[in-house]
C-alpha cells in the first residue's frame, strides 16, 4: 500500500532499537526524510547507515532539556518535521513494587514518560502549525496488563497512553493525529537480556527459556513465539501516514493476542 508521505520528514527517537529501526526502514522505502536519534552516537550512526546514505542521525538524550532543545532546532531548521514515531525508552529494575527505590521510579518515569511530553511541546506545534501531523508512541501490554515484577515500567506506560489519549482530543482538530502502538516481547536486544538472564538462572538455552516463559508468563500469546519487529512497523508505520486519516487518540496492540482483555 502508498502511504500517502512521500517526501514527509520523520523524527525517529530510540532510533537504534530494534522497532523503531523497522519502523525507519518502512517510512523510508514510502520516500520520508529520516532523522533518526538515540543516546549513543555510534549505534544510531550504525542504525541510519543500514537504512540508507540519506538518513540523518543525532546523538540526544531525551531526559535532557538542552540536548532536546538543540535537537528541535536542528530539526526545524532542516525542513522541519512531519512525523514523529517516540519509542525511546528503557525497562527498569524488576521485582517487588514496594523494594523499588524512589530513584528507580523516577529514572523510568522521566525516560518513558517525561521524554514524551517533552518531545512532543518541541515538535507537535510546529506540525499544528502547518495543519498536518502524526505522532506515534510506543506504550507496551504493560500499560493495561501489569505484571506485578514490573511496577516501575508498568506505571509509565499506563501514564504514557492515557497522557496520549488526552493531548489527542486537542491537537487531532488541528491535523495533529496522535496514537499509540503497544508491542509485547518482540525480538529484540531488551528481550534477549531478558531471556539470557533467565536462561542463566535455570541453565537452559535461550531457546528453552524463551518456551518456558511463555507458557508460565504469557499464556494468552497463543501463537507461541516473540513478535518481529517488522510487525510491528507495518502497524505504526500505518499510523504515521496519511491513510490513517480517522484515527486518533488510539492504541494498537501488536501483542500476539498476549492481552487477555477486550480491546475497548
Amino acid at each position: 500500500m502508498d502511504l500517502d508521505i512521500k517526501g514527509k520528514r520523520a523524527l525517529i527517537t530510540g532510533g537504534s532499537g530494534g522497532i523503531a529501526a523497522a519502523v525507519a526502514k518502512v517510512l523510508h522505502e514510502e520516500g520520508v526524510h529520516l532523522t533518526l536519534t538515540d543516546l549513543e552516537e555510534d549505534g544510531v550512526k550504525a542504525s541510519a547507515a543500514k537504512i540508507g546514505d540519506d538518513v540523518d542521525a543525532i546523538a540526544a538524550d531525551m531526559t535532557d532539556t538542552d540536548d532536546l532543545d538543540a535537537l528541535a532546532e536542528r530539526v526545524i531548521d532542516n525542513g522541519g518535521v512531519d512525523i514523529v514515531f517516540h519509542s525511546a525508552g528503557v525497562t527498569g529494575e524488576k521485582g517487588d513494587p514496594l523494594e523499588m527505590t524512589d530513584e528507580e521510579y523516577h529514572r523510568v518515569w522521566e525516560t518513558n514518560f517525561m521524554s514524551a511530553v517533552r518531545v512532543s511541546k518541541r515538535f507537535v506545534p510546529h506540525m499544528a502549525d502547518k495543519g498536518w501531523g502524526r505522532f506515534v508512541c510506543v506504550t507496551s501490554e504493560n500499560a493495561i496488563q501489569p505484571y506485578w515484577d514490573e511496577a516501575v515500567y508498568n506505571t509509565a506506560k499506563a501514564a504514557l497512553l492515557n497522557w496520549v489519549k488526552g493531548a489527542s482530543q486537542v491537537y487531532g482538530p488541528k491535523g495533529v493525529l496522535m496514537n499509540t502502538v503497544a508491542p509485547a516481547f518482540i525480538e529484540s536486544p531488551m528481550t534477549d537480556m531478558m531471556m539470557d538472564q533467565l536462561a542463566e538462572s535455570k541453565g537452559v538455552s535461550r531457546e528453552e527459556a524463551i518456551a518456558e516463559f511463555l507458557e508460565t508468563e504469557r499464556p494468552y500469546l497463543k501463537l507461541g513465539r516473540r513478535g518481529k519487529p517488522e510487525e510491528v512497523a507495518v502497524v505504526a508505520a500505518l499510523l504515521c501516514s496519511n491513510r490513517a486519516t480517522f484515527t486518533n487518540g488510539s492504541a494498537f496492540r501488536v501483542d500476539g493476542g498476549s492481552v487477555e482483555s477486550v480491546n475497548v
